[in-house]
């Protein structure tokens, strides 16, 4: 019989000490949980585009009166309570990664407590998720809001990552030089996507039909330095891949630094074809979904420049093999 009492202490740990994961579904585990930050961030974009910021008027209850959103409230309030009930699907998808990563034997520490990082993260941005609500929309708590939402694809993303490898001391795969390049890489890509932020909180898609007030600062200007990162960025891809090439590095991080590449190249034609077409808001949530797929081809690239080894085979629990019995030969 179970013991509920050790279960309702600690389910994780009953659980860990029961259960050991396969690799395939510890990496399927820290994987759901990178797919529903991506769907979090492409669905409180789709609650701004379609101008539902304030569908539910108040947080954490949807009105006033009420915990969920009525017909009164109309399609706005549907659709930001649907995003709000998105949230627990996250939640689900992070216990997932966290009960996997700890039932892993032998024992994962550091990704366990990177899975128990997204769950801070999740409550955090609940957080100023409500605090977006209850300041009306206030440009520069959205912004964080995002910004939260982009640190937790690139803790889930990572983790998902350190999942696939071993646990060995990293051995580095590039000399100095390509991870110096690198690290200014990924700077001129935070900015980017910070820049990314500005010009959002400036720009017509406020949230609401409402009067909300938006950054003080020129649209147009926050688009073209948006655009001259990027541009940054790209210049800094191509110049590594041609480094990697020239030094025969090894086929991970030119594989790697080349999927970078190809998705800069699309990411900037949204962006282009979006700012010339006065920002409709399917390319507007189209570019905002890319934003995120160049983020984690970033991460991958940063990962990729060491190496940890292959995963261990999980270990067998002790008591599956308590009650085995030798099985004698066969005289014949």
């Amino acid at each position: 019989m179970p013991n509920l009492l050790e279960i309702a202490r600690n389910p994780i740990a009953y659980t860990a000490a029961r259960w050991t994961p396969t690799q395939r579904t510890l990496e399927r585990a820290t994987l759901s949980s990178v797919v529903m930050s991506v769907v979090i961030v492409v669905t409180g974009g789709a609650v701004r585009l379609t101008g539902s910021g304030l569908g539910c008027e108040t947080w954490p209850k949807c009105g006033e009166d009420s915990l969920t959103a009525t017909a009164e409230m109309g399609i706005h309030g549907a659709i930001e309570f649907g995003n709000r009930m998105l949230t627990y699907v996250l939640c689900a998808a992070v216990g997932w990664a966290i009960v996997a990563a700890r039932s892993a034997k032998p024992a994962r520490t550091e990704l366990s407590r990177l899975a128990w990082a997204q769950f801070w993260l999740v409550a955090a941005n609940g957080i100023i998720g409500g605090v977006t609500v209850l300041t009306e929309l206030n440009p520069y708590t959205v912004a964080g809001h995002f910004l939260l939402a982009m640190t937790l694809l690139s803790v889930s993303t990572v983790t998902w990552l350190r999942a696939r490898e071993g646990d060995e001391r990293p051995r580095p795969l590039v000399g100095k030089a390509v991870k110096q390049l690198v690290a200014g890489l990924t700077a001129a890509g935070f900015a980017l996507v910070a820049m990314g932020t500005v010009v959002t909180g400036s720009g017509p898609h406020a949230g609401d039909s409402s009067d909300v007030p938006r950054m003080p600062v020129d649209e147009q200007l926050a688009a073209q330095l948006h655009a001259g990162l990027a541009w940054v960025v790209v210049a800094l891809t191509l110049a590594l891949w041609l480094v990697l090439r020239a030094f025969d590095a090894p086929v991970g991080p030119r594989a790697r630094t080349r999927e970078l590449f190809l998705v800069l190249l699309s990411q900037g034609v949204i962006g282009y074809v979006q700012y010339f077409t006065e920002l409709p808001e399917v390319l507007v949530g189209l570019h905002l979904f890319g934003s995120t797929l160049v983020w984690i081809a970033v991460l991958r690239l940063i990962l990729s420049l060491r190496e940890r080894g292959l995963p261990e085979a999980p270990a067998v629990p002790a008591q599956a093999t308590a009650g085995a019995q030798p099985v004698a030969a066969s005289s014949g």
